[in-house]
């Protein structure tokens, strides 16, 4: 929606956005409530892979629900990086990019 090209042009941090009843997704990534996480990368790597694979990324957060935010490579839980096909070799002593906002955006814009 229109809304979500405003909220992204004026966002000052990261922003993952909450969008209703996406079209042409693959269904196991629609959340039961008919939703869906969007985030617009800037990460020049992360950026060329979307582009070389003509495709979005699908992933979730690096933290297992309840447990803290993982700042740093070191700090991922040993059980994610074993239920992942690949980790890529990059930015591993970099600390992470704070959280990002999530905005929820259907009939009200709600800030999460």
């Amino acid at each position: 929606p229109e809304s979500a090209y405003q909220v992204l042009k004026y966002a000052d941090k990261p922003t993952t956005l909450i969008l209703d009843h996406p079209l042409r997704v693959a269904t196991n990534v629609v959340a039961q409530d008919g939703s869906l996480g969007v985030r617009v990368v800037k990460d020049q790597f992360c950026q060329g892979l979307i582009r070389k694979l003509r495709r979005p990324l699908v992933s979730t957060s690096a933290n297992i629900s309840g447990e803290p935010t993982a700042k740093t490579f070191a700090e991922i839980n040993p059980l994610i990086l074993e239920g992942v096909d690949y980790v890529v070799n990059l930015h591993r002593n970099r600390k992470a990019a704070k959280p990002s906002s999530i905005i929820k955006l259907s009939e009200d814009i709600n800030v999460i």
